[in-house]
C-alpha cells in the first residue's frame, strides 16, 4: 500500500499535529459533509499553519485517504482485540464479530459515517463521492484491500484451504456486506437493526459454501 503522507512526522510534535488534522477532518466531515471540508479550515481548527498542512498532505484527498487508512487500522485493531477476548466456537462468530465492530464504529467514531475505509460519502447515509473508490490506494479498490487485510488477520483461525478461491470468496463477502450495511445506514442513522441482521445472515450463508 502506498504511503498516504508526503513525509512521515519524525518528531512527536509533528505526529501530534498530523493526528489533530485527521481528528478535525473527521469532525468536519460529520458537521458539513465531504464537499464543504477545506484544507484551510482543517488547518485552522487543528491550530497549525496551512504550510504545515501541505508538508504532510498534498490536498484534501490525501488527507481523507490518510483518515481512511487510520480508520482501517483502528477497525482491524478492534477486531484483533475482540478475537483475543472472545471464545470463538465457529467461523460464523468471527463474521458477526467483524460486522458488530464495523457497526459500532459507524455509530461512535467521528467522520466514520462519511469516510470509513471505503469510498467517501457526501454526508452520513448519502451517496458516494465520485472518484473515491480508490481511497486507500491509488492502484487498488478499497474493498480488495479490506478483504486482503481481513484474510491476513483471520487465515490462521479458518480451517480452510488457502488460495484464490478463498481470496475471491472473502472479496465477494466484503463487497456484499459493504453494500447491505450502506443500505442499513441510509435507512436509519444508527443502522437499521433488521438490515444489519440480514447482512450477517447473507455473509454466513455465502461463506458457508467456502469455509468448513
Amino acid at each position: 500500500m502506498t504511503s498516504t503522507l508526503r513525509r512521515r512526522p519524525a518528531q512527536r510534535r509533528s505526529a501530534e499535529r498530523v493526528e489533530r488534522m485527521l481528528d478535525e477532518c473527521a469532525h468536519l466531515l460529520d458537521e458539513v459533509g465531504y464537499d464543504a471540508v477545506t484544507t484551510k479550515e482543517v488547518a485552522r481548527r487543528a491550530e497549525v499553519p496551512i504550510g504545515t498542512f501541505y508538508q504532510f498532505f498534498p490536498d484534501k484527498q490525501g488527507l481523507v485517504r490518510a483518515l481512511a487508512l487510520r480508520n482501517l487500522e483502528a477497525f482491524l485493531g478492534r477486531v484483533t482485540e475482540r478475537i483475543a477476548e472472545a471464545d470463538l466456537s465457529h467461523w460464523t462468530d468471527l463474521v458477526e464479530l467483524a460486522i458488530d465492530e464495523f457497526v459500532a464504529m459507524k455509530r461512535t467514531t467521528p467522520g466514520f459515517g462519511v469516510v470509513d475505509f471505503g469510498e467517501a460519502l457526501t454526508a452520513p447515509g448519502g451517496p458516494a463521492v465520485d472518484g473515491t473508490n480508490h481511497t486507500l490506494d491509488a492502484a487498488l479498490e478499497n474493498n480488495a484491500i479490506v478483504a486482503d487485510r481481513l484474510r491476513a488477520l483471520t487465515v490462521d483461525l479458518l480451517d480452510a484451504p488457502r488460495g484464490p478461491g478463498l481470496d475471491r470468496a472473502l472479496l465477494v463477502a466484503v463487497e456484499a456486506t459493504d453494500a447491505v450495511l450502506k443500505l442499513a445506514f441510509r435507512a436509519h442513522p444508527d443502522g437499521d437493526p433488521d438490515l444489519i441482521a440480514e447482512c450477517k445472515q447473507l455473509a454466513r450463508r455465502y461463506l458457508a459454501d467456502h469455509l468448513p
